[in-house]
Parts: structure tokens; sequence; C-alpha cells
């Protein structure tokens, strides 16, 4: 069995019921998610063994925190235990032309006041193929970015292929420092997960004639973005989705790969959205267990774009989905009829 390791921040998320907003909720879901436990579910629910790294307090919250992957098949042997809280972040889901909202109370969370001494990368990386982490885990702090580097700089050493999501957070970092930081972490990455917004925020790299806000893409605009990444940072792989923001409810969605020498697109998909967040990370998690899985690049971001369509229908920050039936939307069964 393939074996990936990830590592970031594990969050509590508080949301109102439905699509309630926040002035409206008398009691809040209390659920679990952050980018690379997200991508560790999805991987542990494709059959590989997925080993998640964090650090959670030594409390019930931490523990339930822990339990949450569990369930799915992720090892959490390697979370550092200790600090004083877990990260929440609260979620109120948009509607048609109403955003969503994010607010975050993720300040000196357990990860985010680790040291480089808390994680035995080469315990933590035993017979490992993957490394997997976000450009929202250095942002958490001097201590977090130092340990990222020395896990990335452990898995060239072992021979691990390393993948990163650039996922700018401006609540975290400024882009100057955003940029200070990656730049020192890139000699290390062989693939760069990065859509348009944050190759523009962190690399100044932008794409031409597209109108996020108001959901235009341009194909030749992200082959020209794509093709500054490899060539000035070194990457051997770089994917991107491509959304078209109808509305908070309704969006276009489809995605790019560029190997150094072709550019690849996938199909797109009209889909209506139940829960967005951790769409990103499950285009991840597809494009991680496809590479993995020797895909031939048309067939890497097919699986990667169907993964992260089918993660906007399921509630909650995990993308519980089998390979079987990524595949099967991939493969162009997407009426959506009763399966019997």
């Amino acid at each position: 069995m393939k074996t990936v390791v990830t590592f970031g921040e594990l969050m509590l998320r508080l949301a109102p019921n439905g699509y309630l907003r926040f002035v409206q909720a008398d009691s809040l879901e209390a659920t679990y998610g952050g980018g690379e436990a997200n991508v560790a579910v999805s991987l542990s629910n494709f059959g590989l063994d997925a080993r998640f790294v964090t650090k959670l307090p030594t409390n019930e919250i931490g523990q339930a925190a822990v339990n949450s992957l569990r369930k799915y098949g992720v090892d959490t042997s390697n979370v550092v235990r200790g600090g004083a809280r877990l990260g929440v972040y609260y979620l109120e889901k948009g509607a048609s032309q109403r955003p969503s909202k994010v607010i975050y109370d993720r300040a000196y969370s357990s990860i985010a006041l680790a040291e480089p001494k808390d994680f035995d990368w080469d315990k933590i990386f035993k017979d490992a193929e993957w490394f997997h982490f976000t450009g929202i885990t250095p942002a958490l702090g001097g201590g977090v970015a130092d340990i990222c580097l020395e896990a990335c700089k452990k898995a060239m050493e072992k021979g691990i292929k390393v993948s990163f999501d650039l996922n700018y957070r401006k609540n975290l970092w400024s882009t100057e420092k955003a940029q200070e930081v990656i730049t020192k972490l890139t000699p290390y990455i062989d693939v760069c997960i990065a859509n348009e917004e944050d190759a523009e925020q962190v690399f100044g790299i932008k794409a031409g004639n597209t109108d996020v806000a108001g959901g235009k893409i341009n194909h030749e605009g992200y082959k020209e973005v794509a093709e500054k990444l490899v060539r000035q940072y070194g990457f051997k792989m770089t994917a991107t989705t491509l959304r078209e923001s109808i509305s908070a409810s309704d969006n276009n969605w489809s995605a790019m790969l560029y190997d150094g020498k072709e550019f690849y697109f996938s199909k797109k998909y009209n889909v209506h959205i139940v829960d967005r967040v951790g769409g990103g990370d499950s285009f991840g998690a597809g494009l991680i267990y496809s590479q993995l899985n020797s895909y031939t690049p048309q067939a890497s971001i097919e699986f990667a774009a169907a993964a992260s369509c089918l993660k906007h229908t399921i509630e909650g920050d995990f993308n519980l989905m089998s390979v079987a039936e990524v595949k099967a939307l991939a493969a162009g069964d997407s009426s959506g009829r009763v399966q019997r």
C-alpha cells in the first residue's frame, strides 16, 4: 500500500445549521477539518495509507479531533500532543448571491506554537512515497515555517515526492512575508497546486484576461502562469482548479495540469454546491492518488477534477467518495440517477 504523509493544522469547525446566518443561529454544529487533514481523509478513502501529522492539545477536544480522522482510517500515530488549544473556524454557508463567510479563531493553537524538535521526520517518513502540505501551514508562525522547511529537506533526502498547495491566506500573513518564506521552500517542491489568485498574491504571476469575481476564465492566461511557475521555480508539475463563480450556489468547475511539456484540461462540470469547503483539498488528493497510480496526465487531471466536483456535494470538510465513484464521474456518468 502506498503511503502519503500530510502535515498541517486540524481545526474545529462550528457552523449554523443549513443556511442560517450567524446572527440567526441558536446552536452550532461541531465537525473537524483542515487542508492537509482533508487530503489525508480523501486518500484514506481511496485506499492509500494516509498519515496525518500535527500537534493537538492533550484534552477531550484534541482527542475528538483525532477521532474524527481515525474513523476514516487515517494514521494518527505521529500526531504530537501538547499546547493549550485547538484552532477554531466558524462557517456561514452562502446561497445564491449571498457569499459564504469564514471567521477564524486560531491564534496560539497547539500547532502554531509547535517547534522543530516536536517532530521526528525520519520516523514519520518511514516507507513514505509522498509528502503534502499547504501554504496555510508555514503561515501559522515562524516555528512552523521552520518545521516545513526541515520536512521538505528530509523528504528530498529520502527521495519522497513533495506536493504543495499554495493556499494564500491574507489574514495569516502579508504577500511579502509569504513570498519570502515560500521561496525558501520551492527548491524542494515537485508539484505545485496554485489557483489564479494565489499565484498572483504570492509570486506576482497573473493570468491575463481573467475576471475572478466575474467568473471569466482565459485558458491561455493560465498556460502562461503555469509556464512561468515551472520556469522560475523549477516545479516538475503545476496544477490549478478553474472555478467560474456563477453564484454562491452554482459554479462551473474544471482544472488544468502542466507537466513542463504539455497542457491538459479536464472536462467542465456545472456544480450545484452543497458545501464548497475542502474543494481544493479534494482536488489535491485526487491529483496525488492519480500520480501515485501512474495515471496518464489527461486521466490524472480528469480524476482530480471529478473528485473535487463531487466534494462540493458533501457536507463538511471531508470528501467521502470512493475511487469507483470518482472514476464513474470522470468517465462521463454525471446524471445523478439513483444507484440501485
